[in-house]
């Protein structure tokens, strides 16, 4: 029988602001809440702060691009020091279709991109 792959998408919290589909678990991975978004509108299930990027990380990264590669590669070691918070996270989408919510402007550049290859195991490297 082959292995069902895990069912984990991402989602900006300012498009979330509707009722959670069946069988979705809604979690925001900012460490800051995001801006004009009210508590009841994400429809979240949980918000782990802790798996966020450091104040330190976040702040050296900037959402600059040019910085993106090697914000990748960072953030993946501060989340190899979290591993019991990425094994809940991981358990996860057995059960439920986990949405990892974010804050940022840039769908292509943020913290629940490289929290979601993570997650899935993918290899986080610089691009050439």
């Amino acid at each position: 029988m082959a292995k069902r792959s895990p069912r984990i998408s991402i989602t900006r919290a300012y498009a979330a602001a509707k009722a959670a589909a069946a069988g979705e678990y809604r979690v925001l991975v900012d460490r800051l809440w995001p801006r004009g978004v009210s508590k009841d509108s994400l429809h979240l299930d949980e918000w782990r702060k802790e798996i966020a990027p450091t104040a330190e990380l976040r702040r050296w990264f900037g959402h600059r691009e040019d910085r993106w590669d090697e914000f990748r590669i960072r953030y993946a070691a501060e989340l190899a020091e979290k591993k019991d918070d990425l094994k809940e996270l991981r358990s996860l989408p057995a059960k439920h279709h986990l949405v990892l919510l974010y804050g940022a402007r840039d769908e292509e550049h943020n913290n629940a991109v490289v929290l979601r290859d993570v997650l899935l195991r993918r290899r986080i490297r610089k691009s050439t």
